[in-house]
């Protein structure tokens, strides 16, 4: 697999488990009792995205390597 394109894969990864990632364990202003006037009341109290920008790595990683054990199986089968 061309590098820049294993690169383009891992990124798309990485964004889709980011996205799926980040309404894990949020919990809002209101439910955690820091309501201060002027806040949205939805607003997340603690998001840790940095946290969930490394768990999406690692799951964008493992998925990464499976596709790219799937491609070479079937590119290596022919």
């Amino acid at each position: 697999m061309d590098p820049l394109l294993a690169a383009a894969a891992w990124l798309i990864l990485w964004w889709l488990s980011f996205f799926i990632m980040l309404p894990i364990g949020v919990r809002n202003l209101e439910e955690t009792g820091e309501m201060t006037p002027g806040h949205e009341r939805g607003a997340p109290s603690r998001p840790n995205l940095g946290r969930k920008a490394l768990w999406a790595a690692g799951l964008a990683t493992v998925l990464w390597i499976g596709l790219i054990l799937v491609l070479n199986a079937v590119y290596y089968s022919r």
